[in-house]
């Protein structure tokens, strides 16, 4: 099956004779379009062409083309449009896919043009959508027009008299003017034509004459007529066009798509009844805006664009690299003017041509003064060369100067005029060894080491300074580790700090945002770093004590830090934050409530909350303490909430203003918030791997039930008291030491029992205390064939467990009380053993059997 490629008529048939760089992004695009409409991919497409004989080389160019059209790409540069913007095509298997030929039409104006077409000068002219060459014909009629047959004259006589003619010119030539006759206006330009109406009207209007006239004469022209216009020679679309009466020569042009690749711009020739009446240069309205012969066409001229004479190509670091063609008698200049001229990065002293001789190719030289007379030829190529990425008067000055970077070298220049230029040494520059990197003249670097103080001071000699010398200068912080110190502990603000000449225990606190209410100023631990020492000490371990208010103290002068000091702040012995505790359910004041010593117990709170009330079920009674799964608040976190609730209350109504006081707290509240609030969000983002790092500790409980797991990783636990002994024996091991966070929780009587698990209705039964557990467990319908009854267990409503206990073939089931749960849990799954299994059971079988019969003889 065959398929066109646009204008140029080829076929897959003829694929061998395909020229890839001749063909524009529009014909390679419908190639596409056509092949994959007949059912054929990219591969295919290939193949077929190599069958066809189409040379490798070709389809390599083929493919390269194909992906980059796919890809989105134009000419390698143009980038994908907007993909919401694209249309959608169906392809053959009815896939729906985005069609990037659309954008690529959108990113690319000249998406028509074959490469070569593109690099032609002045070929995208006729060929850009954005510009109109159409007449316009709302301007005045020019005084040069020429009436012809179909012209409107509208002549209006306005003064002392007033008449208005419409007259249209006949096909001879001539318009009639009532009570005058016909005047012959064919031919006739509109100034001559004016003088001819004006005379011939003298007749009615005498005033029109005279030197003092008192009657005037306007004419103009109003619907002009139609042209013929041929246009022949070397056009993309050759032809006869019917154009406006005032259309000009690049209004042909434009009509007529312009020259081809083959055709002229330099020499485009209009005949008018078999003569030559003007010739057009494009490059001329190109280059400099003239439109010298871009004459108004008459009726029946003919526009003929010859071939090209003399065409050249220039490439390089000039403003518009491309395909020229030039004149006879125009030189490299005029090539370059056209080109638009050279790149700031352009070699300017030598071009390189390569052009064709009689039998082969040939490469000339052109320098810059033989650029006026060196005779350009057809089919030369013209290279530009680019200048050289080296400097021939650098030296770079690095380090610890006040403006370091690149300076010019002079003649004689030396390294000490070279740090003038750089602003001189800074405070911090280590003088006594600099370097001094030089490129040898075969490219090797050599190192010159320099003592840059003797060279100052007169006790060594200057140097003198080459191209791309690099001076560096270090700093004297270059040449050691930052110094620093660090504090711990219970301060406002922990870390690293800055370290500074003469900087004492409270100067660094008071960077650290001093003291927290917990710190311990009279046991500061200093640790500080041991050098040189081999017996095995790690770090010299200094105690200070300094005033609680940051007093300035003689102990606390004497003792100044040193480079990585590291400063512990420790907690106050006596001090102890409040630790809640809760009681819920049945007392006389339930609530939270601050435990007052260490050892406090639970009939120690519930005294303090009034006992149990009359509605109480002691035997009920739960502790419930938080696990090492709970999420603690830090302390971080707790000061925050408080400092912004502080920060909520402060507010007063609207109508009253708060005082001094209390807006310098607000403010000093607003920035410590702001700080803590920031710190936070620090610590979250550095310790987001620690969680997962915590949780290696509870690996065991991989591929655990998932009701194992959420009870395995509860935040909180029961645990089983027995209250009415903790009542009855106050202080016994009965009575446990609370906790933070603990929650005695005392419920009301309970009269239910819950059937959870294996049981075929799971339920909620009345309790009674003459049902059996399996009387409970008929209630829930039964156990269920999954069931494991030998593992069934009861939870009590304190948080005690109790489980079923087996002997022989009998079960012993829990005792309920009310507010129990049974829990019946389902047998495990076991896997079918397979054949092998049996087979190396029966083996292991046979084998006994034959032990024990040999045994026994």
């Amino acid at each position: 099956m065959c398929f066109g490629l646009m204008s140029y008529g080829q076929s897959l048939q003829d694929i061998q004779n395909l020229k890839v760089d001749e063909l524009s992004d529009a014909q390679i695009e419908q190639l596409i379009r056509r092949a994959e409409s007949s059912g054929m991919n990219e591969a295919q497409l290939q193949a077929l062409a190599r069958e066809r004989g189409m040379p490798a080389a070709e389809i390599s160019k083929l493919t390269q083309r194909i992906q980059m059209l796919k890809s989105g790409n134009v000419e390698g540069s143009k980038g994908r449009q907007d993909q919401g913007q694209t249309q959608r095509q169906v392809t053959g298997e009815g896939l729906e896919q985005t069609d990037v030929f659309d954008s690529l039409r959108q990113a690319d104006p000249y998406y028509d043009l074959s490469p070569k077409q593109k690099k032609i000068f002045g070929f995208t002219l006729f060929h850009n959508k954005e510009l109109n060459f159409n007449p316009n014909l709302n301007l005045p009629t020019p005084e040069n027009y020429i009436l012809g047959t179909g012209d409107q004259l509208l002549v209006d006589v306005f003064g002392a008299s007033q008449q208005s003619l419409d007259l249209t010119v006949s096909p001879e030539g001539t318009v009639f003017i009532p009570n005058i006759g016909p005047i012959n206006v064919g031919g006739a330009s509109i100034q001559s034509v004016r003088s001819r109406l004006k005379n011939a009207l003298q007749q009615i209007y005498s005033g029109l004459g005279g030197p003092n006239p008192n009657t005037f004469l306007q004419v103009r022209v109003g619907n002009i007529r139609s042209i013929q216009v041929t246009m022949a020679g070397e056009l993309r679309i050759p032809g006869s066009y019917t154009m406006p009466s005032f259309a000009n020569v690049f209004n042909a042009l434009y009509q007529a798509g312009g020259p081809n690749e083959n055709g002229s711009f330099r020499n485009i020739q209009v005949y008018r009844d078999n003569r030559l009446v003007g010739e057009v240069d494009i490059y001329a309205f190109l280059v400099e805006g003239k439109q010298e012969g871009n004459i108004i066409l008459q009726d029946n001229d003919v526009v003929i664009v010859p071939p090209v004479r003399t065409r050249v190509e220039l490439e390089g670091p000039v403003r518009r690299p491309g395909i020229f063609e030039i004149k006879p008698g125009e030189s490299i200049n005029d090539l370059l003017s056209f080109a638009g001229g050279f790149k700031s990065d352009a070699y300017r002293e030598l071009l390189t041509v390569r052009r064709t001789t009689d039998k082969e190719m040939r490469i000339e030289n052109v320098y810059k003064n033989d650029f006026k007379t060196f005779a350009v030829k057809d089919g030369d190529f013209f290279t530009v060369g680019a200048i050289l990425e080296r400097y021939e008067n650098r030296a770079q000055v690095s380090g610890a100067v006040f403006r370091p970077g690149e300076f010019a070298i002079e003649e004689e220049m030396t390294l000490q005029s070279l740090l003038k230029m750089a602003g001189g040494l800074r405070g911090d520059a280590f003088s006594e060894r600099v370097s001094l990197y030089r490129t040898n003249p075969d490219f090797t670097m050599e190192i010159i080491t320099l003592n840059l103080n003797a060279i100052l001071s007169g006790e060594a000699p200057d140097v003198k300074l080459q191209r791309e010398d690099i001076l560096n200068v270090p700093s004297i912080y270059d040449l050691k580790e930052e110094y620093h110190v660090q504090i711990s502990g219970e301060v406002n603000r922990t870390g690293v700090y800055q370290f500074a000449e003469s900087m004492t225990v409270g100067d660094l606190i008071a960077k650290a945002k001093g003291f927290k209410e917990s710190a311990s100023s009279s046991n500061i631990e200093i640790a500080r770093r041991v050098k040189g020492n081999v017996s095995g000490d790690i770090a010299q371990i200094i105690n200070i004590s300094i005033d609680p208010n940051l007093k300035i103290s003689d102990e606390e002068k004497n003792i100044t830090l040193q480079p990585f000091d590291h400063v512990f702040v420790r907690e106050s012995p006596g001090f102890q934050r409040e630790k809640v505790v809760e009681v819920e359910g049945e007392v006389f004041y339930p609530g939270e409530y601050a435990l007052e010593k260490r050892d406090e117990r639970i009939s120690d709170v519930l005294n303090r909350a009034g006992g149990l009330n009359q509605f109480a079920y002691p035997k009920g009674a739960t502790l419930i303490r938080r696990t090492e799964f709970f999420n603690t608040k830090e302390e971080e976190v707790l000061t925050l909430e408080q400092l912004e609730s502080l920060l909520e209350n402060m507010e007063r109504d609207e109508k009253v203003e708060n005082a001094e006081s209390e807006k310098e707290l607000m403010k000093r509240l607003e920035e410590r918030v702001a700080l803590l609030s920031e710190e936070r969000n620090k610590s979250r983002s550095g310790s987001e791997g620690v969680e997962s790092f915590s949780e290696d500790r509870y690996q065991f409980l991989e591929g655990a039930d998932s009701s194992v797991m959420e009870v395995a990783t509860r935040d909180t636990e029961l645990i089983g008291i027995e209250l009415d002994k903790i009542l009855e024996l106050p202080g016994s091991k009965y009575d446990l030491i609370l906790q933070e966070g603990d929650i005695i929780s005392i419920p009301k009587e309970l009269q239910t029992v819950r059937m959870r698990g294996e049981v075929l209705y799971p339920t909620t039964a009345r309790y009674d205390e003459g049902r059996s557990f399996r009387n409970y467990i008929s209630r829930a319908g039964g156990f269920s064939e999954s069931a494991r009854k030998s593992r069934s267990y009861v939870v009590y409503a304190n948080g005690d467990v109790k489980r079923t206990n087996s002997f022989l073939f009998f079960s012993f089931f829990p005792k309920l009380e009310p507010g129990a749960e049974i829990i019946v849990p389902k047998k495990p799954e076991r896997e079918p053993m397979s054949v092998q299994a049996w087979i190396g059971m029966a083996s292991s079988l046979a084998t006994l059997v034959i032990l024990i019969d040999r045994v026994r003889n």
